[in-house]
């Protein structure tokens, strides 16, 4: 029995008709997001171009800012909700976009006791899309063992054994699947729905990123600055549990130390980081002070070459 190569005509054809499925799936999406917005530009006509284009972001998040927004029968969410369920993975990015804005307009209004169901599906189906994806295992990485000596290191113990043991961190646990939004799981499943974010923040614009940086300090303080107005309005804070900090804090770590060269959007960052540092030393979580106030060293010792030290290199003046 034999099977096609990649290069095949049977292969090209394949993947001819998955592309041509997918241009198809975008054009639908975009024609049933017309009936929504006011206006599409008609360079928008792929997912990529949705995706990037600022005047339909730029609508996007002043209807989900809309104080009417997130009911279960608001156009918008069901917008996104159908689209996220859709095969090509550039229209889920394009849902995945939006999740700053989302989670974080979600979050501020849960004390107003408002119909929020339509940003619950949303956040549900990125929880279950995540739950699939990992099929019950936990996100873990290999933390090294310093008992174990390295060629960086010589252990200070005596090693008996060959042996050595991964020591394992786990950085999210087992995803138990579920369908509702209920108080006691709100943390957990916005903090899926934020790690499924950070998963893919390389291929998120700028102004997604932004946003977030936002939400993060209105969560952190409870003070949201109104859109052209110099006036600020005072919120009740929001519970800030480690299900919910620690993506929080991968995600504005890659705003302060990743490659991108935006000054607003690292100075979004470090703003944001500062102020998730100051609630965490009001509310006295010694888990949450370390996390923030480790990411403020770090990104202390980015702007300055001289805390920035490789001790791995060797010093060129000590060589003989």
């Amino acid at each position: 029995m034999s099977s096609s190569n990649p290069g095949s005509p049977s292969a090209t054809a394949t993947s001819s008709s998955s592309a041509s499925s997918f241009s198809s799936k975008a054009h639908s999406c975009i024609q049933a997001l017309s009936s929504i917005l006011s206006t599409v530009p008609s360079s928008v006509s792929s997912s990529s171009s949705l995706l990037h284009d600022p005047t339909v972001s730029s609508q996007i998040s002043t209807l989900l800012r809309d104080p009417d927004s997130g009911s279960g029968d608001n156009n918008l969410c069901r917008w996104l909700y159908d689209t996220f369920h859709s095969p090509d993975p550039e229209l889920k990015l394009v849902v995945l976009r939006f999740v700053p804005i989302v989670a974080g307009i979600y979050l501020s209004r849960i004390a107003l006791r408002k119909p929020l169901a339509g940003f619950e599906a949303i956040l549900l189906a990125l929880y279950a899309h995540e739950t699939t994806a990992r099929d019950g295992q936990p996100i873990s990485v290999n933390v090294p063992d310093l008992t174990q000596p390295s060629i960086y290191h010589e252990a200070k113990s005596s090693v008996k054994t060959q042996a050595t043991e991964l020591n394992l961190a786990v950085i999210s646990p087992t995803l138990e699947p579920h369908g509702t939004m209920r108080s006691s799981r709100r943390a957990r499943t916005v903090g899926v729905a934020l790690e499924l974010y950070y998963s893919k923040i390389s291929q998120m614009p700028v102004s997604s990123k932004l946003e977030f940086c936002e939400f993060c300090d209105i969560w952190a303080t409870g003070i949201q600055n109104k859109p052209s107005s110099s006036s600020s309005s005072k919120q009740k804070t929001i519970l800030l549990p480690w299900e919910l900090l620690q993506p929080s804090l991968r995600i504005l770590g890659h705003c302060l130390l990743g490659a991108h060269k935006s000054k607003k959007l690292y100075e979004a960052a470090s703003m944001a980081t500062k102020s998730l540092y100051e609630r965490s030393l009001h509310d006295i979580d010694a888990k949450a002070i370390l996390a923030t106030s480790s990411l403020l060293r770090l990104e202390k010792m980015a702007l300055d070459p001289k805390l920035n030290v490789d001790h791995t290199e060797i010093d060129m003046s000590l060589a003989l």
